[in-house]
């Protein structure tokens, strides 16, 4: 392809980006673009929570065969193998494919055996959609095995156009306008494959919220469900220290947050997975939002005061900082929120979300 067709073809990927109107449109436009530029033959594209890189609601799968997509999250969490997600967010290039993590030795992954070769599919390249070094979405994307593996000049297009998408994700975290937190929580109880046991009518109503009124029938959507029982079970195995949650918004436009957690009998042996979920309360969803305006530990920090009413001399003798620091701190924030005072920091981050106040305390805050 020639540079400058192929600088256009960014360019123009670079503009669906910016425009586009929801995280699903987001993928929707990037996936169709990319393939003009890095061809692939499935993929699966999932917004994440950036704590815990758990997929929350907006994803995006194609070609992916019946029965793959409930064991997705298992394999993620509870197998060793080469470019799993997390180790793809911490590497520095963000960036990466199957063939070279291996040595051109596919066999000798447990995805590519159990997954892709059964499917067809031969390298797979796996990218974060990362900016400042938060993760805000992951991609999966697959070459049938016929053809030839992932090319350095096209893991080096997916690298340039990631923080495009990561900028785009995380402004819909900004951006977003949820309910007020209320609401009965709901509790589920899945079995050791990951297959729904039982579950109450107030987990029945959030998880349609979730996944849609067909949410039984399509698992892609129920991916919030099937990440965090697979990250309780690995915790529960020792193979991970969790949290096994993840924060999403629903399709009604408020914060929900699940909750999982490996059960066991009284004998000790291995018992189901409950799952709760529920309307967010503000301090759990403060974080992803402070964090989507890209605030720095110290502005964070200074916001949290002011969300707690402390006054600027208040907040210096806290953070041991001068009134004057403080006041550029502020300011700071102000430029990046798009607010001209206090009132309107704290309702554009956490009155427009949840009616609570925030609190103070870092163990609940940070995730």
């Amino acid at each position: 392809m020639p540079s400058v067709t192929r600088e256009r073809r960014i360019d123009e990927l670079a503009r669906a980006c910016h425009d586009a109107g929801s995280e699903l449109a987001l993928f929707d436009e990037v996936a169709r673009r990319l393939r003009t530029l890095v061809p692939f033959d499935g993929a699966a594209w999932f917004a994440t929570d950036p704590a815990t890189l758990l997929g929350t609601s907006a994803v995006r799968v194609e070609n992916i065969g019946p029965g793959y997509c409930e064991s997705y999250w298992e394999r993620e969490c509870l197998v060793e193998d080469a470019l799993l997600f997390r180790d793809v967010a911490r590497s520095a290039q963000g960036v990466g494919t199957l063939y070279d993590a291996t040595g051109n030795r596919p066999t000798g992954s447990a995805r590519y055996r159990e997954y892709l070769a059964p499917q067809g599919y031969g390298d797979e390249l796996r990218a974060a959609f990362r900016l400042g070094g938060t993760t805000w979405g992951v991609l999966d994307l697959y070459r049938h095995r016929s053809r030839t593996p992932f090319t350095k000049r096209e893991c080096g297009h997916v690298q340039r156009i990631a923080p495009l998408v990561a900028d785009r994700l995380r402004a819909f975290a900004a951006e977003a306008r949820g309910t007020a937190g209320a609401g009965r929580p709901g509790t589920a109880l899945f079995d050791r494959r990951g297959a729904l046991l039982s579950l109450d009518r107030a987990a029945e109503e959030l998880f349609e919220e979730i996944g849609g009124p067909d949410w039984r029938d399509f698992p892609a959507t129920m991916t919030p469900v099937h990440a965090v029982v697979a990250r309780a079970t690995a915790v529960g195995q020792g193979l991970d220290q969790g949290p096994a949650a993840t924060r999403l918004r629903a399709a009604s436009g408020r914060w929900l947050v699940l909750n999982a957690s490996r059960l066991h009998g009284a004998d000790g042996a291995p018992g189901p997975t409950a799952v709760t979920v529920e309307p967010a309360r503000s301090e759990q969803i403060a974080p992803i939002i402070v964090r989507a305006y890209a605030l720095t530990p110290r502005e964070q920090q200074v916001t949290r005061a002011v969300a707690r009413g402390l006054t600027s001399p208040e907040i210096a003798a806290e953070l041991f900082l001068s009134p004057h620091t403080v006041r550029e701190y502020l300011k700071a924030v102000f430029a990046k929120v798009g607010v001209a005072g206090r009132g309107e920091l704290v309702a554009k981050l956490f009155a427009d979300h949840h009616q609570e106040r925030l609190h103070e305390s870092a163990d609940v805050v940070e995730w």
